[in-house]
């Protein structure tokens, strides 16, 4: 199935809201129309829906800010019944693949909070390694680009 990011628009914007993770995850990630409302006010974010073929499966929010350069994966979602796909990881793909053309990016940073049901695994498998920094309760990832 064809990965890709696609921009969020008035025809689309209802299905990527109405996507949800697996309710054991819902303590992990903000529902989707509260990170779309947070890119409506924030001049340095980026979002995506995430689509398999024709379909929204997830959703994706950066904060791009280029002065000094920092790059952090804000929102990253895979709706619960798509998960195992594979679509998380071909969407991470293009994500870091779109960071790589931003201004002086070397880095990506994402946080996270611990548990069972928690996404730690899935970026350390992918390259994600500790910083040892903690933000609000949340544990600091960073992958070398």
């Amino acid at each position: 199935m064809d990965v890709t990011l696609v921009e969020i628009s008035a025809e689309n914007l209802r299905a990527v809201m109405d996507l949800e993770v697996k309710p054991q995850q819902q303590s992990y990630v903000a529902p989707n129309s509260v990170s779309i409302a947070q890119h409506c006010f924030d001049q340095e974010s980026w979002m995506r829906a995430i689509y398999a073929g024709p379909a929204p499966v997830g959703f994706v929010l950066l904060s791009e800010r280029p002065s000094p350069p920092r790059y952090y994966l804000w929102r990253y979602m895979i709706a619960g019944d798509q998960q195992g796909r594979g679509y998380g990881t071909r969407a991470l793909d293009l994500v870091v693949e779109h960071v790589r053309t931003l201004p002086s990016a070397t880095e990506l940073f994402l946080s996270y909070q611990s548990g069972p049901e928690g996404p730690r695994d899935f970026y350390a498998k992918y390259g994600f390694v500790e910083t040892g920094v903690e933000h609000e309760g949340e544990l600091e990832m960073r992958l070398v680009l």
